[in-house]
């Protein structure tokens, strides 16, 4: 079979485990997911020995450190990877859960209950644990998933999903509920975005070039995430040694991930106060300033903003600031360049506060928080898939109950239509 037919192939044998998947019991599907984080742990040995091929041919193709080290695998991540997995076995089972009863005038009981929503392809790059991870998601949630990772992780990717698969056979599962694609070719991933009629949901993970050529190419339903352009909000009653804690959290604690801040708006009535003491800070701490002119009047350290500063997603230790009039100027600059990831407002006046959650529009809207809880587990849900910007099926970090839909029940007593 050429690559079209092997794919083709893959999809179908997914959708037909898929409806296997969606009738097992929650007993089940943990008892699987406890076996495949001790078979994981088990495994280390041969896991690191896969692993390290795929970083001794990223060395050769002059991969940054940091890809390197999202690449790297060692006993102490493959543990995380297995407690991964008994932490989602632990989650409750979303599927069958009604959400949601009424009774109508003729006494019919109509009522919304959860179920997977089928057969899910992953597309993602570099780290090796979004195989287990989400895998382990998908299946909990009763779904059949289809991964995909990069070439710079195939080998380790293979290795983690051959364990397993293993356990979905030894408890007599169709293996088809986890498969991976084994070859790199960049035609595997257009063959995949093609299986409409097999594949129900694609989530792509990585980054924005990723994304975008993800959505460009696929028919199938995408929940996609471009970037994160986060922004706080320091108004006019913000306590300032909360501010400044929040800021060096959400900028300083991990840059190069989607949660942390990018831009910083400051209330021109606190500005004379609170930017000479959040500048020295930041710039003590590498940070690297661009500011508006009246920031920058404040600043001397920063270097001009230009435009391009508050599109900007810089994943560094670089960080857009601007002087705003008012409140409606910060939700209006926030409304015009966010990238509908997560924004915080510091205050202490609940009003402002209420109005700030209501009038921003992005997926997660945070008061006196660091940006960098907008993270699955941080907000309780356990794991997460992904964080979508896509208002559709889901907004924000997605956890089981989001890789589930609802269908409708109805009970009558021979009720019929006049």
């Amino acid at each position: 079979m050429n690559i079209a037919e092997k794919i083709k192939k893959i999809a179908m044998d997914a959708r037909q485990a898929s409806l296997a998947m969606a009738r097992l019991s929650s007993g089940t599907k943990n008892s699987m997911l406890l076996k495949m984080a001790n078979d994981l742990e088990a495994s280390t040995a041969h896991l690191l020995s896969e692993n390290q091929k795929d970083l001794e041919a990223g060395r050769l193709k002059g991969l940054s450190d940091a890809m390197l080290d999202r690449l790297m695998l060692d006993q102490k991540r493959i543990g995380g990877i297995a407690g991964a997995l008994r932490e989602i076995a632990a989650l409750p089972d979303p599927v069958g859960e009604v959400t949601r009863m009424w009774k109508r005038p003729n006494d019919l009981m109509v009522g919304k209950m959860r179920i997977p929503l089928g057969t899910i392809g992953i597309i993602y790059e570099a780290r090796p644990n979004v195989t287990a991870d989400a895998a382990a998601l998908c299946l909990k949630a009763g779904n059949a998933v289809i991964l995909r990772g990069g070439s710079e992780a195939i080998h380790s990717n293979l290795a983690l999903a051959a364990v397993l698969q293993a356990v979905l056979r030894e408890m007599g599962i169709p293996e088809a509920a986890l498969s991976l694609i084994p070859f790199t070719e960049r035609e595997g991933v257009l063959e995949m975005l093609k299986q409409e009629q097999s594949i129900d949901l694609i989530i792509p993970r990585g980054g924005e070039s990723l994304i975008r050529f993800v959505v460009e190419n696929s028919r199938i339903p995408v929940i996609k995430h471009y970037k994160g352009v986060c922004h706080v909000f320091v108004d006019q009653s913000a306590d300032y040694a909360m501010a400044e804690r929040i800021i060096v959290n959400a900028k300083t604690q991990r840059p190069g991930v989607c949660n942390a801040l990018e831009t910083l708006l400051i209330h021109k009535v606190v500005a004379a106060e609170f930017i000479p003491r959040i500048a020295a800070v930041l710039s003590a701490l590498k940070v690297e300033l661009r500011g508006d002119e009246a920031f920058c009047s404040l600043a001397p350290q920063a270097l001009p903003a230009v435009e391009e500063d508050w599109h900007a997603e810089y994943l560094e230790l670089i960080l857009a600031c601007r002087v705003v009039d008012d409140m409606d100027a910060a939700i209006d600059h926030i409304n015009r360049y966010c990238s509908l990831h997560t924004e915080s407002i510091i205050t202490s006046d609940y009003g402002r506060a209420q109005r700030f959650i209501r009038e921003v529009n992005s997926s997660c809207v945070m008061v006196n928080a660091s940006t960098r809880f907008a993270d699955g587990g941080e907000l309780g849900l356990g794991a997460e898939i992904g964080i979508s910007t896509t208002k559709l099926h889901s907004f924000g970090p997605m956890g089981l109950e989001d890789l589930t839909t609802t269908k409708f029940i109805v009970y009558g007593d021979g009720q019929v239509r006049e």
